[in-house]
């Protein structure tokens, strides 16, 4: 298998606010995110990162799409680090998360050509991708229409387009389907999988067993900002449900923490 992504070491600390450290029901002034992390994701594969919220999964995910800087470790994208070629790995990759929105203003149609327009994409290939891609998630009827008046549904699949409005080889999603009616929930798992028939390399980052299931060959399960398990998924499994197998791990990491902290 080749190598598209390879995270070594990583390690994320937050320093929280005094409301922060309310709702996390601490005292301690700073968060460990995401400590000592690695793992490897090769070409033609969906991996998956499987975690509760707040494990640590978005914070490996902005790292890798060089929203944020590692404080040890690296991340290299097609052999570029995303610490000393942050700008080279940017170019490689599609990033969907929700936490980045749409600009309510402007329509699918403009903000598709304006980010293809940034990355340099030629416009007759622009415009028969758009044409493709929107005609393929149903945009086409809407692509005229302002983003603040679109369906939640709507709104997703349009955010889904424009982040591979560049046809990226390695593309990064965290909670693809989170919130989503089943039946957008299909059309985005359809393309993820599809994707990865073309031979592009995906990283998917979900709290949802069946989603991993379906569509994941290689799975990391992530607890308190750590790598606990990562393998092909049946491996990862042994024999079990993922979800029975997610919670022996968890279980195990909470009766470790409990006793290092006695």
């Amino acid at each position: 298998m080749e190598l598209a992504l390879q995270a070594t070491g990583l390690k994320k600390t937050f320093t929280l606010s005094a409301k922060q450290q309310k709702l996390e029901k601490t005292k301690n002034k700073k968060k460990v995110a995401v400590n000592g992390l690695s793992f490897d994701a090769y070409r033609g594969e969906i991996f998956g990162l499987l975690g509760p919220n707040g494990a640590g999964k978005t914070t490996t995910l902005r790292m890798i799409a060089t929203l944020i800087r590692p404080d040890e470790g690296d991340i290299t994208v097609d052999g570029l680090s995303v610490v000393k070629d942050p700008g080279g790995v940017r170019g490689r990759i599609g990033f969907l998360t929700s936490e980045l929105k749409l600009e309510d203003f402007f329509t699918p149609d403009y903000l598709y050509d304006f980010f293809s327009e940034l990355h340099g994409v030629d416009p007759k290939l622009r415009a028969a991708r758009k044409k493709q891609l929107f005609e393929q998630f149903g945009i086409d009827k809407f692509a005229g229409v302002k983003v603040a008046n679109l369906s939640t549904g709507m709104k997703q699949k349009a955010s889904l387009v424009i982040s591979v409005a560049h046809d990226p080889d390695i593309i990064i999603f965290d909670e693809p389907t989170n919130g989503l009616d089943v039946l957008t929930a299909k059309v985005v798992t359809d393309f993820l999988l599809e994707l990865k028939e073309r031979g592009k390399t995906v990283i998917v980052s979900t709290h949802i067993f069946s989603l991993v299931e379906k569509i994941c060959d290689r799975v990391g399960i992530i607890i308190d900002g750590k790598m606990v398990a990562c393998d092909a998924l049946a491996a990862v499994c042994d024999g079990k449900s993922l979800e029975d197998r997610f919670f022996d791990l968890y279980l195990a990491n909470e009766t470790q923490r409990g006793g290092a902290a006695e």
